[in-house]
């Protein structure tokens, strides 16, 4: 693997669904997730590291390294257990092992970073409370991803749907067809901030500098592999990073944040926004504190 990164990393993602759900809300039906308050839509953080994930399985499968642990059907003690193997350590008498090795959970944390990458970038809770006790840590990942957020209120919408299929020989006496429902956004732009802490990469997870390029494109490509009929039209229409020239960073997150905007093309917003090109995303390059400086992919 490359080297360890040496530079914090500051980066706005934006991206819009169209006639899809972009995240539904077990608490609502699986209806798309809204800010009850401003109706302004709602992704979790949780969500857009599952695309990474997804993204990073997809293209690296499963190659030393590479390997994802919190992903669709992983038996967690399984990928535990495999660290304790690795490194002899007996989970029956792991505590008398540490009397002669005081660095076995250090071992074993590092092992499990070393293998999955999404803990070397996101980290993990690493203790199952079962009859086996296993224990790999605790890790605070370097790559931390807040909510997006919509850039106006998303309205969504029930659509009924029929399905001419029948379930069952009684229902077929009856009917002709069946009926049901899906929760939509028509459209929405989204926009998600996230950071990257070259200081917890040293220190804790060794995330390196193939591993941050591999995030960017996980990023940039989260949806171009991950279409379906729920989620609509989605894309990634640009990603905008803030390299710093430093390991603990040049300027505030907040202050460079604030330097990309989203605005209306049109000064008249009575209407709804139905597509991308109904705005204008600026970013003033211009105000870039020293020792910051700008990647953009669109």
């Amino acid at each position: 693997m490359s080297e360890v990164i040496k530079n914090r990393y500051d980066f706005v993602v934006l991206f819009d669904v169209e006639n899809g759900n972009p995240n539904g809300d077990p608490d609502s039906g699986n209806m798309p997730r809204v800010d009850a308050e401003t109706q302004l839509g709602l992704i979790t953080d949780v969500c857009i590291k599952r695309k990474i994930r997804n993204y990073v399985e997809m293209v690296k499968d499963d190659s030393t390294g590479y390997r994802i642990y919190i992903k669709s059907h992983a038996v967690l003690n399984k990928n535990d257990e495999e660290a304790y193997a690795a490194l002899g350590v007996s989970v029956d008498k792991v505590a008398e092992q540490k009397k002669k090795d005081t660095d076995i959970d250090l071992k074993i944390r590092d092992w499990m970073c070393a293998n999955f990458y999404d803990i070397r970038a996101f980290g993990a809770v690493m203790t199952t409370f079962t009859k086996a006790k296993l224990n790999c840590g605790q890790v605070r990942g370097p790559v931390q991803i807040g909510f997006a957020k919509s850039v106006e209120p998303v309205v969504p919408q029930e659509i009924t749907i029929t399905r001419v299929a029948i379930t069952t020989e009684k229902d077929a006496e009856n009917k002709n067809n069946e009926m049901g429902s899906k929760y939509i956004v028509p459209y929405g732009l989204y926009r998600c901030e996230g950071f990257v802490s070259a200081n917890l990469a040293r220190k804790t997870t060794g995330f390196t500098e193939d591993d941050l390029n591999l995030l960017w494109d996980a990023i940039y490509n989260m949806f171009e592999n991950d279409h379906s009929a729920a989620r609509g039209k989605m894309a990634v229409r640009k990603l905008i990073i803030f390299k710093h020239d430093s390991e603990l960073g040049n300027a505030p997150s907040h202050k460079l944040f604030d330097l990309v905007s989203v605005s209306r093309k049109d000064a008249d917003t009575s209407a709804p926004a139905r597509s991308y090109e109904d705005y204008e995303i600026s970013v003033k390059d211009d105000q870039i504190p020293n020792g910051v400086s700008i990647i953009i992919r669109d």
